[in-house]
């Protein structure tokens, strides 16, 4: 599949399914294995961790704060941890459920703007760590409208977190209202 750097901003504009579930993914960060202090694979695979190092296309999820669901596809080969962090997407389809999922969000670009209200709106949970997202029968899984992915990315420093801050290995869809912070996806690779 390639390495998590690679594979983030081919992963947007692909459409993560979940159920009846449907939404456009327009926000990634890649996050690599030992050489990424920022990665949950940086010191080798745990019990937490374990999917991380799973083959290409699993479904890695894991709690933030130990409260928000998060996911990721794992993009290297087995045994070599690396994943990318679906940040935010665009909902399409499922919307009610959605709603019902993410009560107080009165703004439709608000349901899914950020990696644990992406996996809340979804219907994405632990449970659902080690899917295979390549699957066409699985219930979480990543499929292609034909939209490409973007040519030219914003590109920007990964949110949220205290080591290899500098790393522009967030990716977003240029224009994107839905992205977790719109006002810096820029355009280009500035």
């Amino acid at each position: 599949m390639g390495g998590a750097q690679e594979v983030a901003p081919l992963l947007l504009n692909k459409l993560l399914v979940a159920g009846e579930r449907v939404g456009r993914i327009v926000e990634t960060e890649a996050y690599a294995g030992a050489e990424d202090p920022a990665s949950h694979a940086h010191r080798g695979p745990t019990a937490r961790n374990s999917s991380m190092f799973a083959t290409a296309g699993t479904l890695y999820t894991y709690l933030s704060y130990g409260i928000h669901t998060c996911a990721n596809v794992v993009t290297g080969p087995e045994g070599v941890g690396g994943a990318v962090l679906l940040r935010a997407l665009e909902p399409i389809l499922g919307l009610e459920s959605m709603w019902s999922d993410r009560p107080g969000v009165v703004r439709e670009r608000d349901l899914a703007n950020g990696p644990g209200k992406l996996c809340r709106a979804m219907g994405i949970a632990l449970a659902d760590d080690g899917t295979d997202l390549c699957d066409p029968h699985s219930r979480v899984r990543i499929c292609t409208d034909g939209t490409p992915p973007p040519g030219d990315p914003a590109r920007t420093p990964r949110i949220g977190i205290s080591r290899a801050t500098s790393r522009r290995w967030r990716f977003v869809v240029p224009g994107s209202s839905h992205a977790s912070r719109p006002e810096r996806s820029g355009g280009g690779n500035r």
